[in-house]
Parts: C-alpha cells; sequence; structure tokens
C-alpha cells in the first residue's frame, strides 16, 4: 500500500500541473514565459516576508506575486517594453528576496525547499488550497474562454466585438500569480515556469484546437507529475526537478514524432 505522504505529494502534483496546463497555453500563445519567472522569482520575496511578519508563507507570496503581476501589467502599459519590464522585475525580486531572506532575524533558512519544491512534506491543509486553486483557476478560465482565447488571437478583433483584452490580460496575471503561490511547494520558484510551459508546448504537436491542447497539456502536466514522483523516488532526487525533466522527456517524443509525421 503507498504511503499516505507519496499519495498527498501525487495529489498535489495533479492539481498543480491541471492548473498550469490551462493557463500554461495562454502563456504560450501569448508569448509570456518571461512573465512567469518573474512572479515566480518573486515568490522568493514572499518568503521573506512571511519569516518577517510572521504570515503564512501561500499567503505571502500570493500577495507579492500579485503585486508583481499588477505591476508589470501597469509598466507594460506605459513606457516600458514588456520584456524589459519582465527582465528587471523577474531578476530583481530574486536578487531582493534571496537578500531579504538573508537578513532574516532567527534559524538561518534552507531555500533549497522554496527553489525546488518539496512536495513530500504537502499536508492535507495544503492540498485543499492546492485543488481549490485548481477548481477557481478552471472555473475562471471556463466562464470566460471566449474573452481570452479573442483576446490573445486579436486584440483588435475583441475590441470590436466589444470585449476588453485588458481585461483578460489582468485576468492571466492575477490567476499566474495565483498559481506560482499554491505551486512553490510542488516544484519550486526556479522550475515553476518549466511547468507552465513545457506541457502546453508538447501538446501543440497534439492538438488542432485551442481546446484540445488545453486539455492536452493539462493532461501532459499531470502524467509529467505523476512520473516526476515515481522517477524522483527511485532515483532518490528531488521530486520538482524529476517533473521537469519527466515534462522535457514528453515534449522531446512528442515534437519528434509531430515531426516525423508531417515529413
Amino acid at each position: 500500500m503507498l504511503e499516505s505522504f507519496l499519495v498527498r505529494a501525487a495529489l498535489a502534483g495533479v492539481g498543480v500541473a491541471l492548473a498550469a496546463g490551462l493557463l500554461g497555453c495562454f502563456v504560450v500563445w501569448r508569448r509570456m514565459a518571461y512573465f512567469g519567472d518573474a512572479t515566480a522569482h518573486a515568490s522568493i520575496l514572499g518568503v521573506a516576508l512571511s519569516l518577517v511578519f510572521g504570515l503564512p508563507v501561500t499567503l505571502a507570496i500570493l500577495v507579492v506575486a500579485g503585486a508583481v503581476a499588477l505591476l508589470v501589467f501597469v509598466l507594460t502599459d506605459r513606457s516600458l517594453a514588456a520584456d524589459t519590464a519582465l527582465g528587471v522585475l523577474a531578476h530583481g525580486a530574486l536578487g531582493l528576496g534571496l537578500f531579504a531572506v538573508a537578513l532574516t532575524p532567527g534559524p538561518r533558512v534552507d531555500m533549497e525547499a522554496f527553489l525546488f519544491g518539496d512536495v513530500l512534506t504537502v499536508g492535507r491543509g495544503d492540498l485543499l488550497l492546492i485543488w481549490g486553486g485548481a477548481v477557481v483557476v478552471a472555473l475562471v478560465v471556463w466562464r470566460n474562454w471566449g474573452l481570452l482565447l479573442i483576446s490573445t488571437l486579436s486584440p483588435d478583433l475583441a475590441r470590436a466585438g466589444g470585449m476588453d483584452p485588458r481585461r483578460a490580460s489582468l485576468l492571466l496575471a492575477l490567476m499566474l500569480a495565483g498559481v506560482v503561490a499554491v505551486a512553490i511547494q510542488v516544484v519550486g520558484a526556479l522550475l515553476i515556469t518549466a511547468l507552465l510551459i513545457i506541457p502546453a508546448a508538447a501538446a501543440r504537436n497534439l492538438a488542432t484546437t485551442p481546446e484540445r491542447m488545453a486539455f492536452a497539456a493539462c493532461a501532459i502536466g499531470a502524467g509529467a507529475a505523476l512520473g516526476g514522483l515515481g522517477l524522483a523516488v527511485a532515483a532518490d532526487a528531488g521530486v520538482g526537478p524529476a517533473t521537469v525533466t519527466v515534462a522535457l522527456g514528453a515534449f522531446a517524443v512528442l515534437t519528434a514524432a509531430g515531426r516525423l509525421r508531417r515529413g
């Protein structure tokens, strides 16, 4: 019989993978990979704030990641180019966060779990948070699918149809911040962007419609989460890096198969 902590780890990985798969498609379509980095790196600053003010880690990360998402939304709409604003915030937030953690009083904090994930320590409360977040993301995407998709394909077409593409961008930014906040235990701040991008990129080789790509990305992400957990246990390695390794293998296989099929 499987150990209970392995069952919790598997459920947590699948929950995060489903939310990341849905949003990852929009990250790939909109070329927002750097946005994922910015919010993920900002989560380390959230860890520092949780230590200083005694806040729950997830709440502190959610606040900081959400603030960074809003800041990126404002900056990229004003004077700075998107890649410049995201680059400054991504690397600046990571450096500031690590520096702030080093300055916090008390025992030295081991940052490895926050950087690379520690899904084996997930408890029942964490599972409720992860799956609650996944359900919220799925419902928001489902209810706003037309707005999100048309705004991604053509902001001008969205405006012509009476839609506000800025609202779509803000929704995506806030949902990505939420996924980062709950995913840090599973894959860590340095690897969450990989879980957003790689399954969605792999799904491109299977899907002929946006809806099918979204479902395929969720399935590939969930398979990578379960396969990564098994690989980590077998190899006595970190679950976060193992999950990304499995996802990368799926991307390589599906990309090669897609090219052979088209060739």
